[in-house]
């Protein structure tokens, strides 16, 4: 019987990602934790084997076999969750200097905690989205800002371009549906290029993923990003 670290490793093989073996087995190990709080506490729905390795792992590993990450980025993970894609992309590149953004404590707790579990260092910062991108230790000082299941496109990038230095890129996991058209509008507002949509596959998956990359060209006017609550409202 195949175990998770293995078939993580030949899924990543697929997808043409350099996954060492024990980071293979941290990320396991890193799973197991996730399954043992998740008792507790309501992190994700996802977390049987089979599912939670593609829909989890893989996908936030899928920036790695696109080439979108060299492993050396201030990267932001807005809206972590349990901790993804923040949480895999650290432990396949433990050069990368991760920063896990999340409104919630008791989430960040959960990730702490697993960061000392795995021999891991990264920062933890309580804020939303938008008021971390307007604090002046976090505005536009990142290579990277990434965000998986958090809210739409055109949103997204109220979220992420503020937080991201000019050179650097958002990127966003989507599916299907992409408000391309709003989300350039949206991302020239707030100092970004073109959105630039990256066509990939999961093992055994039928769905179409999408990562969409956005770099950012010029400095965040500074009314942006707007106070918490405003860009889900109203998206730009």
């Amino acid at each position: 019987m195949t175990t998770f670290t293995e078939a993580l490793l030949e899924g990543a093989k697929r997808m043409e990602i350099e996954l060492d073996p024990a980071a293979a087995e941290r990320m396991e190990a890193f799973h197991r934790l996730l399954q043992e709080k998740n008792r507790v506490m309501n992190l994700t729905a996802v977390t049987e084997d089979g599912e939670a390795l593609r829909v989890h792992y893989l996908d936030s590993l899928a920036p790695l076999g696109l080439g979108l990450v060299r492993g050396d980025e201030r990267l932001a993970d807005v809206g972590t969750g349990a901790g993804f894609p923040g949480m895999p992309l650290l432990i396949a590149r433990p050069t990368l200097q991760v920063c896990f953004v999340d409104s919630l404590q008791k989430r960040l707790n959960f990730i702490q905690e697993a960061l000392e579990a795995l021999g891991l260092r990264a920062d933890c910062v309580h804020l939303r989205a938008e008021d971390f991108g307007r604090e002046q230790t976090h505005k536009e000082r990142y290579d990277l800002a990434t965000a998986r299941a958090v809210a739409s496109l055109p949103v997204l990038m109220e979220y992420l371009l503020p937080c991201v230095r000019v050179g650097g890129a958002a990127l966003c996991w989507k599916g299907p549906g992409v408000e391309e058209e709003k989300a350039d509008r949206a991302a020239a507002l707030l100092g970004g290029g073109r959105i630039d949509l990256k066509p990939y596959e999961l093992p055994g998956g039928e769905f179409h993923h999408l990562l969409a990359r956005v770099e950012k060209t010029r400095p965040t006017p500074p009314a942006y990003p707007r106070k918490a609550g405003v860009p889900a409202k109203k998206p730009l």
